[in-house]
């Protein structure tokens, strides 16, 4: 009989500490106030100005916009708000139609899970999308309280309201939130450099195959920055309360496309490393030397982004990678050798462009002849 260990003691599930909940809620505590005051502005409007008799949709709907809307584009977050008010009006009017039980429960709740995962709404808010219609099909509007369709889609309609409300007014820290995806990326780019520059020192070709599918994993980061890019813009531009801070956040905005460019430039690098040492070719030993001075301009450029410094010293790296680059191509370079210093030099011109460096300026800066 075997005496190996169940496999869950192999794999055991981590356990947060005490100290992992406490750094959790002390970040949580905008979404806290956002939840309680929205939840709460809701309610009061549904009831004290709209006299409404169960108002119980005004909150809901607000944590449901405040949730499901979190990192969502306005336009996202606004169609939600309209979506759940719809979504109750109609819900409610299908169950005057079929009335409140077992069997009608059992419906309006399969119903609003299909039509929810078709729209593309999942998690949390497929969850509250549910809870919603059990609300709808199993709580008898009180007599003479109204329409119920119509109090509930205008309950709905105000707490959607409030939970936008809530989301500018309270937003979250734009510089911060682009801030940390930035620099993992940067982080990543130069962690493939260095590890190019490796594989070109070492000869080894199963090294640079490693790298160029570590490259060609990233783009979904790069993706992820460019979509949190343009929801950063949004609530900077939208939220008076960042309205200060859209100058500052330019820096990172301004650097994602360009960083992106220079993500695909290292891809395009580590194909020709690899392709170069299956053949048998070695790099000129320089060249190693600029890929690894690249790196290092990424590191110094991600510090001075995150400190707010002007970027001199990691456009004078950028300069001098792309200039070894070039100077070391003999006059018996291979194609594979001549093509790196050229992606070389294209991953300087990019990195330029994220400091801020011009079309025209970089046309001097790099021009080596």
């Amino acid at each position: 009989m075997s005496t190996r260990p169940p496999r869950w003691h192999q794999f055991p599930v981590p356990q947060d500490s005490l100290a992992d909940r406490l750094r959790t809620l002390r970040r949580r505590w905008r979404l806290i106030v956002r939840l309680s005051i929205s939840t709460s502005v809701a309610f009061g409007v549904a009831t004290t100005l709209l006299g409404h008799q169960q108002a119980f949709f005004a909150p809901i709907a607000a944590v449901i916009v405040i949730i499901a809307g979190a990192g969502q584009r306005s336009r996202t977050t606004l169609e939600l708000v309209v979506g759940v008010a719809v979504g109750v009006l109609v819900g409610e009017l299908l169950i005057l139609s079929i009335g409140r039980g077992t069997w009608q429960i059992a419906l309006v709740v399969a119903l609003t899970v299909a039509i929810s995962t078709l729209v593309g709404i999942k998690g949390l808010a497929l969850t509250q999308a549910a809870n919603s219609a059990v609300l709808l099909a199993a709580v008898l509007p009180v007599a003479g309280g109204g329409n119920p369709a119509l109090t509930r889609f205008l309950d709905a309609l105000v707490g959607g309201a409030c939970g936008l409300a809530m989301v500018l007014l309270l937003p979250r820290n734009p510089v911060r939130d682009i801030n940390q995806p930035v620099q993992r990326l940067l982080d990543q780019l130069a962690d493939l450099l260095e590890r190019t520059a490796q594989a070109m020192r070492t000869g080894d070709a199963a090294l640079a195959d490693i790298v160029l599918g570590q490259a060609r994993a990233a783009q979904p980061l790069v993706d992820a920055v460019s979509a949190t890019a343009l929801n950063v813009e949004e609530i900077a531009r939208m939220s008076p309360m960042r309205w200060g801070q859209r100058a500052e956040l330019q820096r990172f905005v301004g650097s994602v496309h360009d960083l992106d460019n220079a993500l695909r430039d290292a891809r395009v690098l580590a194909r020709r490393v690899s392709a170069m040492l299956r053949h048998g070719e070695s790099a000129p030993v320089l060249m190693a030397t600029a890929v690894e001075q690249l790196a290092r301009a990424v590191r110094i450029y991600a510090d001075d982004l995150a400190s707010r410094d002007d970027f001199v010293e990691a456009r004078e790296a950028v300069i001098e990678a792309a200039r070894t680059a070039i100077t070391c191509l003999s006059g018996a370079m291979t194609i594979n050798a001549a093509a790196i210093g050229a992606q070389v030099r294209s991953l300087a011109a990019d990195l330029l462009a994220a400091s801020g460096v011009t079309r025209d300026e970089m046309g001097d800066l790099l021009d080596f002849g």
